[in-house]
C-alpha cells in the first residue's frame, strides 16, 4: 500500500488558515515561525511554504 504525499501550498503570508478542504477538519490558524519558511497542518499534514521574497506579514 502506498501513502499519498501531503499537499504543498505556496503562501505569501506567515499566518495561514487550514480547514482541510471540503469535508476536511476544523479550521486551524497556523503561523510560520521566524527563521523558518514552512509549517505543517497537524490535522491533514498539508505543508504551507512561504514564497521566496514574501514578506511574511499578516
Amino acid at each position: 500500500m502506498t501513502q499519498e504525499a501531503p499537499e504543498i501550498v505556496e503562501v505569501s503570508k506567515s499566518r495561514i488558515a487550514c480547514d482541510g478542504g471540503e469535508g476536511g477538519h476544523p479550521r486551524v490558524w497556523l503561523q510560520i515561525p521566524n527563521g523558518q519558511d514552512w509549517v505543517e497542518c497537524p490535522y491533514c499534514d498539508c505543508k504551507f511554504v512561504l514564497k521566496s521574497g514574501a514578506g511574511g506579514g499578516h
